[in-house]
């Protein structure tokens, strides 16, 4: 089977170099020639456990392919993915221009029968707007050639993606043709021997599907993080308030650790989509909205940790800072909560140092030399008055505290995922604040 996936991006890279680990023949296209030329190079845009590995995989065995060229790509393919950003415009709805673009270039050249499919992050209605103008452009040739509409959202763990797409929980496809049907269950069919379903759907359900799923996990983020702020106030653990609910099936131990709030390129933009497409429809979503505000909130709940313990008097200062990205095994620097602490801490006249194990180049394309940037994470803490631990890396999680002892101008460690637990890091004689436990220093 021929795939072509336009877009090379998280969700494109991811999907098309998975297809061809089955066998497919896939041809990625992106109009940024530096990206694809880079590609071909097995130079990868983005930072995804395994997926190097795998891109140099099927390149050698001519079963992975990249390219500009859309209209030489399309040729004799049997499924295309749409795989483009959706990036928020103003008014928080989804940008469609992008996929929108791909369907009128779709319409342009295409020459035989193929299923096109959309699966970037859209609003419902998006595969009829999609449709429309897919049609438009084959009338303007005056070409009659069959084609079939499907909706295949993505549901990818950024550090967690090639299992994730591997060996899937579930797969939604939205169909309004049993032909489509029958192709996309073929397609899919390597990626069901774990048991797990194929869920067809009508189209506009499978769009719903998509952002129903990432706000309800936005929404237990932010409701543990208003759980374990008004622990800190009444002196219960939410560590303990954490295993104590999610032992029960109903709620389960997923997405209920409290934080810093959520960041990355799924979460936020999709809340907010939601909510404006409920917006454009008359109806309020009123606990996204909620959602929202705690989490923007959280994000700024560390830094107001920090300047409560020096008095208010951060100008001068300098803070550690371990952890950059989002979340950990990705460089993904899109909403971090991290950016927000930086620049409340550069706004009060403190100084920063950080590491993060992979995501500096990104961080750097931001943040500039407003911020210094460390090798390591022992570094950071050269004269610093304490530590700020923003994203929970694997590696921070048992750090050689004589060195942070003997480094530190102060032993004040702020902890933003609770990585450690308070009582040992205490007994070593450390100021220790964290998320949902009253701080008794």
């Amino acid at each position: 089977m021929k795939i072509i996936v336009i877009g090379t991006g998280y969700v494109g890279l991811v999907t098309g170099t998975c297809f061809s680990e089955v066998g497919a023949n896939v041809t990625c296209v992106d109009i940024d020639e530096k990206k694809i030329e880079n590609l071909k190079k097995g130079i990868l845009p983005i930072y995804e456990p395994g997926l190097e590995e795998m891109v140099l995989r099927n390149v050698e065995k001519d079963r992975l392919h990249f390219s500009t060229s859309l209209q030489e790509s399309i040729a004799d393919c049997d499924v295309a993915f749409i795989a483009v950003g959706t990036p928020p415009d103003e008014d928080g709805s989804a940008d469609l221009k992008y996929v929108l673009g791909v369907a009128s270039s779709i319409g342009q050249y295409m020459t035989k029968p193929l299923v096109v499919v959309t699966k970037s992050t859209v609003p419902v209605t998006t595969s009829e707007k999609v449709r429309t103008v897919l049609q438009k452009e084959l009338d303007k040739r005056g070409e009659k050639i069959d084609y079939y509409i499907s909706s295949n959202p993505e549901f990818l763990k950024e550090g967690a993606a090639i299992e994730d797409f591997m060996k899937p929980d579930r797969i939604v496809v939205g169909i309004d043709n049993p032909a489509a049907e029958e192709i996309m269950r073929k397609l899919y069919k390597p990626f069901l021997m774990n048991g797990h379903p194929i869920i067809f759907m009508d189209i506009a359900s499978a769009e719903m599907t998509k952002y129903a799923a990432n706000a309800m996990l936005a929404t237990k983020i932010s409701f543990m993080n208003d759980i374990a702020n008004l622990c800190e106030i009444m002196g219960a653990d939410v560590n303990m308030v954490r295993k104590g609910i999610g032992s029960d099936g109903r709620i389960g131990n997923k997405f209920i650790y409290p934080g810093v709030g959520y960041g990355g390129s799924c979460f936020p933009k999709d809340v907010k989509a939601l909510i404006r497409s409920a917006k454009e429809n008359k109806y309020s979503m009123r606990i996204l909205n909620a959602v929202e505000e705690v989490n923007d909130d959280q994000k700024e709940v560390l830094f107001n940790k920090v300047n409560a313990h020096f008095n208010n008097d951060l100008k001068g200062k300098t803070f550690a800072l371990w952890g950059l990205s989002f979340k950990p095994k990705t460089d993904d620097m899109r909403e971090a909560p991290s950016l927000v602490i930086i620049e409340k801490l550069l706004k009060a006249g403190a100084k920063v140092v950080a590491y993060d194990p992979v995501a500096r180049h990104e961080a750097q394309k931001i943040l500039g030399d407003t911020i210094k940037f460390a090798a390591d994470m022992y570094t950071t803490l050269n004269s610093a008055d304490a530590l700020l631990i923003v994203t929970e890396w694997p590696e921070f999680r048992v750090p050689d505290f004589n060195q942070l002892e003997r480094r530190l101008n102060n032993k004040v460690i702020f902890d933003g995922r609770n990585i450690f637990d308070h009582n040992d890091i205490k007994e070593m004689g450390f100021d220790y604040y964290c998320i949902g436990i009253k701080t008794t220093n």
